[in-house]
């Protein structure tokens, strides 16, 4: 299981846990189980639904898991396959499989996977404009996906209090409703100290899911 997965998928268990007050300890286990284990990656994504099937309290994060172990197959599985593996017909299949699962999250752990192969510091101005290429004609889809996070960029020189009020703007059928917090805050506060992560906390819409969001990506990027 690769590390940066682990301590993200950890860290996020561990925040909605002790938000919502609940022993996380048990999911925790059996998610990594899951993750490290040599099945394929389908019949992890059965195993991983079956560990939330089980742990109800914890359904706000089942497609969260789920982009954490696309990350993961990205990172560790898939060196254990062919080279050509991610051209091949059964990833295509697999792909349309789970193409309406995950959430836009998978996008900004592969962008800062990204950033640490190429030793650069993430900013948002390049998320956007250089990885999810918003300006490029081709990619309106992603323009439209991130236009309230593309008209707000100031918002990452404000505090939490203004992010959370754009946040509150944001549609529950837009791609970016849980997403849009966390993904502000952390281009606000890659490294948030004890004291920013109470304000945070304190700003937060949906305290332990946002809480647990902020906590998972800013883990995946230590």
């Amino acid at each position: 299981m690769d590390k940066k997965v682990k301590k993200a998928l950890e860290a996020s268990i561990n925040s909605y846990a002790k938000s919502e007050e609940l022993d996380g300890a048990g999911i925790s286990a059996a998610l990594i189980n899951v993750f490290e284990s040599d099945k394929a990656f389908m019949d992890k994504v059965s195993d991983m639904d079956a560990v939330f099937d089980d742990e109800q309290h914890f359904e706000e994060l089942r497609e969260y898991a789920f982009d954490l172990l696309m990350i993961n197959f990205f990172a560790a599985d898939v060196e254990k396959l062919e080279e050509d593996y991610l051209d091949s017909e059964e990833w295509e299949a697999i792909e349309e499989d789970t193409i309406d699962r995950g959430s836009e999250l998978l996008n900004i752990l592969l962008y800062l996977r990204e950033c640490a192969d190429d030793e650069i510091e993430p900013s948002l101005e390049d998320f956007l404009k250089e990885f999810l290429l918003v300006e490029e004609d081709e990619f309106q889809d992603e323009y439209r996906i991130y236009e309230k996070v593309i008209a707000n960029q100031i918002l990452i020189e404000s505090d939490f209090a203004a992010v959370a009020k754009v946040a509150k703007t944001v549609n529950e059928d837009e791609e970016l409703f849980e997403i849009f917090y966390p993904l502000v805050g952390f281009f606000s506060e890659p490294k948030p100290s004890d004291e920013q992560l109470a304000e945070y906390e304190a700003n937060a819409l949906n305290k332990s899911l946002d809480t647990a969001l902020y906590q998972l990506i800013i883990n995946f990027n230590k």
